[in-house]
This record gives structure tokens, sequence and C-alpha cells, in this order.
């Protein structure tokens, strides 16, 4: 057997940066003050937080009377640690050894710096890192299941950016901090061009307007560097710190979404008034009465330690108010080519975009206090995410937390393009609002009440264009969708008390994350049918799935053949091609509501199957 000839490399394209070009680069100059600078920072700080009264001594001239560590006699300061290097002989060796410190700190910085690199190739986004251990983490683009850029305080102050690229899988995610923050945007931008499959000519001459940014991240010592052209005249000092200044007012002032990324009528804004509102009627606020009725009856009775307690409850909870506020201003949602983009923040903002077909569930979700107000919120999960990290109070599977019953509407027309809403409002506004009545979702019998008394009626489960639409709840409105094109597994459980009364308990098993696409109650009969609807839906619809490749242009005809079909499908990554159709028997113990998603439980004790059962797959996709 004769080896084949290697691939040839994947042409890039022209680019917005001139970063996408396969070779090797560095990140912002000013990386090391923003990863390790603050150590340096305090230990400044504790030095002349010590030295201060000699700093006075010093610079006016003589000693001060009222300030702290004066013995009163003028001679010398009390309990001043300065005076015991000072007597000890030893003073010298203290300033050489912080000054050591110092530049050990600021050398290291900057070998880390000089030894952290990336590069962007047709085929992944790689990261090299380390002095004495060296690491290198890839990423690959079919993988990619969005990209961040968030700009805290500081960076922002300095114009910089941290970039993340999440994948799928746990702890897989490849970090570029920092970056410029233009230049982080177009970075973004070039990344998502080639994990769509759009194939460019060949590689292009970068635009003169996007050298300036690239000549900041100039290649490792070795690497090709491209043709740059003559730097202009240095520009005067003052006139070029004007300019920073200016540009970071600017970026402080602008709005959250630069308006040439997106249409305005695709684009969804929250009013600070809502956010407020939606903030002080939470659960939060809930627990902050419990407390406070504590601390005034502890006062009352005459336990006054109750005030020691009181004082940091109050702290945590201002602090979870300014937090949840803060991050909730300037929301924005919008549609742009390459997928949904999410921002929010008032002084540290981030910003996400997610590709079109990222996203494997969908949760709207309305608690019994919201809904006077009519407001609701959307959470999704996608590969990659882990529960703990979706359980913060605004974390990055959260894309609207709170809106109206358009904004769920224009969101939901947002992350689920593939699907015509229009047709499916009905089924989308009786999973929001209907109370159980006759309506397109298989309800349970009456006997259900005994299992689920007061939401059995809004219990059920509906299949219609590619999408799975789970209702239930009563005090919390759930309703779940999960793209068939997604879906990992089904299965259906049964213990002894649905046993006796006809009823079943099924999931939906879709990427480990926040939504948990189940349903308590449903009657034997319509389980069976649920099954095997989502079982034959999820391989039809996987094998009609391209948007892992949404850039590339369409290789088969409108009225292709399913046998045309069916070979696109095979030539699809496995992980997309092909989901998991395993039955999961009916067991005598209650279903586990923490089980893995993506694959099937262990039957416990005496089964009885329901339904066809088919091979177990040989691993579970990673549902890019």
């Amino acid at each position: 057997m004769t080896d084949s000839a290697p691939e040839a490399p994947r042409p890039l394209g022209p680019t917005e940066t001139g970063l996408a070009d396969g070779e090797w680069h560095r990140l912002h100059p000013a990386t090391p003050l923003l990863r390790g600078g603050i150590f340096v920072l305090a230990i400044l700080g504790f030095a002349i937080a010590n030295m201060r009264e000699r700093l006075v001594e010093i610079f006016f001239g003589g000693l001060a009377p009222d300030l702290p560590g004066y013995d009163g006699d003028g001679s010398e300061w009390a309990n001043d640690p300065v005076n015991g290097l000072v007597e000890s002989g030893t003073l010298g060796w203290a300033i050489l050894a912080v000054m050591g410190i110092l530049i050990v700190l600021l050398v290291g910085f900057w070998l880390s710096w000089r030894m952290h690199t990336f590069r962007i190739t047709g085929e992944s986004v790689e990261v090299r890192s380390g002095i004495v251990f060296r690491s290198h983490r890839s990423a690959r683009l079919d993988r990619i299941q969005g990209i961040n850029i968030s700009r805290t305080l500081l960076p922002r102050i300095l114009g910089t950016a941290r970039l993340e690229v999440a994948v799928a899988g746990q702890s897989g995610n490849v970090q570029l901090a920092y970056l410029s923050g233009k230049l982080a945007d177009g970075l973004r931008a070039d990344i998502l061009r080639l994990a769509s499959g759009e194939r460019g000519g060949p590689r292009a001459a970068v635009a003169d307007d996007a050298r300036p940014a690239f000549a900041d991240y100039p290649p490792p010592a070795g690497a090709p560097v491209l043709d740059q052209p003559a730097p202009a005249a240095p520009a005067a000092n003052g006139s070029r710190a004007a300019e920073f200044a200016r540009d970071r007012v600017g970026e402080f002032l602008a709005p959250e979404l630069d308006p040439s990324l997106a249409t305005p009528e695709s684009v969804v804004h929250i009013p600070p008034g809502r956010v407020i509102g939606s903030t002080l009627l939470s659960g939060a606020t809930i627990a902050l009465l419990i407390v406070i009725g504590g601390f005034i009856w502890g006062i009352s009775t005459g336990r006054g330690w109750v005030f020691f307690a009181f004082i940091p409850a109050l702290i945590g909870f201002g602090s979870f108010y300014w937090s949840r506020v803060t991050k909730s201003l300037r929301f924005t949602i919008a549609g742009t080519p390459d997928g949904v983009r999410i921002g929010h923040g008032l002084l540290s903002t981030s910003n996400d975009t997610i590709p079109p077909g990222r996203i494997h569930a969908i949760q709207v979700q309305q608690s019994i206090i919201w809904r006077p107000f009519g407001w609701w919120m959307i959470r999704i999960t996608t590969a990659g995410q882990s529960i703990a990290e979706a359980s913060g109070s605004q974390s990055r599977s959260i894309v609207l937390p709170v809106g109206t019953r358009a904004d769920v509407t224009k969101v939901l027309s947002l992350i689920l393009p593939s699907a015509d809403l229009e047709r499916l409002s009905e089924i989308v506004a009786s999973g929001m609002f209907s109370r159980g009545s006759d309506d397109v979702y298989s309800t349970p019998p009456s006997r259900a009440a005994w299992l689920a008394p007061f939401s059995w009626r809004r219990t059920g489960y509906t299949i219609a264009d590619g999408v799975v639409f789970l209702r239930r709840g009563v005090v919390q409105r759930d309703l779940i969708l999960v793209s068939l094109a997604r879906v990992q597994s089904a299965a259906i459980h049964q213990g002894p008390i649905r046993r006796a009364l006809g009823l079943a308990h099924a999931r939906v098993h879709t990427v480990a994350g926040p939504v948990i696409a189940t349903l308590p109650v449903i009657e034997i009969g319509d389980a069976r049918r649920f099954f095997d609807d989502v079982a034959t839906g999820a391989v039809e619809w996987a094998l009609r799935d391209t948007s892992s490749s949404w850039g590339a242009e369409p290789e088969l005809e409108s009225d292709a053949s399913a046998e045309q079909v069916a070979a696109v499908g095979d030539a699809e990554p496995a992980r997309d091609a092909e989901p998991a159709r395993d039955a999961q028997a009916v067991t005598d113990a209650e279903p586990v509501t923490d089980a893995e998603p993506g694959g099937v439980p262990e039957p416990a004790g005496d089964t009885e199957p329901i339904g066809p059962t088919a091979p177990a797959p040989e691993e579970v996709p990673d549902g890019r």
C-alpha cells in the first residue's frame, strides 16, 4: 500500500488583522503588566506603607507629631520597622533584596511574554507557553463552540482585551490574554471565517490600515516577518497621550454593540429599569428579608451577637446585587453572519459569539414572582460548558437575563435560525402560557396528579420542524427546546409507582450543561412514541444538518435525493452524524437525575423493555 500524498494547506484567504496567516505571533506588550504586574505593585505598596513616615521626613523636612509611630520627642519613630534595619545595619541589604525580587519578577514576566506565542491556521488555533515547563494547546476550528472577548476594568483602561476560544470538551478552552481591543475583534472575525468553511483565494496582502496593529506583535526570533510599511514620524509624547486618553474615553462611552455588526431589528436591548427590578424581584431578596427579620428578632430579644453575623451577610447581598446589575446593564443580543453575539457589562464588559448549530438545548423560564410583569429568562447549553460554571448569577449560559414575550420570540429566532418560528408560534405560545387545555402538546392522563398534583396539566411534549418541545412546571414555568440534530440519546424510565399508574419518566440527553430536558410524568403509550420519534428524528436531522460549515458553498441541490443526503451525512464527522440511539429499559428504581448526559445509565433491578433497542454507539458524540 502506498502512502497518499500530504494534503495541501488550506488557503486562508484575506484576513482583517494579518494574524491568521499560519505564523507564530506574540501577545500585546502590556501582557506582563496585566498578568503579573499586580505582584510588583503589591511589593511596592507594602514597602511604601512601611516607609511612609521616613518619606514624610525626607521630602517635607521634618517630623509630623500627628502621624502614627511618632514617639513624641522628635528624635525617632517608635515601632518603625525601618529603624530596626538601620540600627542593625541591614537597611542596604534589605533594599537590595527588594530590588532583586522586583527585577526577578519583571524578568520572569518578560520571559513569559516572550515564550507565549500563538498562531491561527486553516485547521486550528494554537498557543505555546511556559519557560521551564512548556505547554502546547490546540483548538480545532471545527470544534469551536464560541469565542468570548472580555475586558475587565484595568485591561479596558489600557485598551486591551482577552480572547477565549471555547471548544467541545471540559477544560479545553484556549485563551489569548491579552490583545489590543480592536485587534481582538478582528481576530475573532478571522477565526470564525475559517471555522465556517469559507475558502478564500491565495493568501492576500494585508490592508494598510491593519498593518500598524500587526506591528505591535512581532513574531519570535527566526519566524518570517511580513513586509511592513516604513514607520511614520513619531508623534510628540503629549499628542500621543492625548490620543490614547481620547480613545479610552470613546471606548467607555461607545455602545456595547457596534451598529455595523448587526441590523437594528435583530438587536435585543434590556432597559436598565427592568434589570434593576428583576434583580430585586429574585430569590436573593426573599433571603435578604429573612436575614433582616432574624436580625430584628435577635436585637429585640437581647441577642446582640446577631449584629456580627448580619453585617457580613449585608455586605454579601450588596455585592451580589451590584454584580448582577452591572453585568446585566448594556445587554445586547443580535444575529451576525457568524452566529449569535451576546454582550453585556458596564465597567467590565464581555461578549460572546456562538456559531450556528452550537446550541444544544434552550430553556425559556419564568418564576412566579416575574409572572405579573410578563418577564422571562432564556438559558442555553453548549458543548464544553460545565454545570458548575453555568450556576452563577450571570454566566455565559444566560442569553436573555430578563425579557418580555416579544424579546423571547426574537431571541428564539436568533438561536434557532433553522426553525420556522412563525409557523411554530402556536407551539411556543402554548409552551409558555397554556395551563394544559386542549392544545398540540401530548399531556398525561389525570392519574398523573398523584405524582404531580399541581403541574400535571402543564406537562407535555411535541415534536415539530426538527425541534423537541418539552413543557412543565407551574410555580416555575419551563419550556425546553432541543434540536433533534443535537440529540445524544433518549431514555424512558419507570419505577414501581409509575408502573402501577401506567406512567413513565422521559429524558432527552444532550451534552452536559445547565438545561436538562426531562418530563417527570408521561403516559406509557406516549412514552414509547416519544422514544421512537426522537430516536428516528435525531438520525434524520443529523444527516441533514450542515451548520458545522455555515460559510461553505452548498454542494447539494435543493431537490437532492435521499441517497445524496445520506452521502453527505457519511462525509460529515461521526460526532455530528452519529447520535446515540440507545433505548433505556424501564427500571424498578426511580431515574437518577444527575446522570451524565450523552450516555444512558445502566438499568437497576429487573427490567421491562419498552420499544426497540438499538446497539450502543462506540462513543458519545462530542456534540459539535
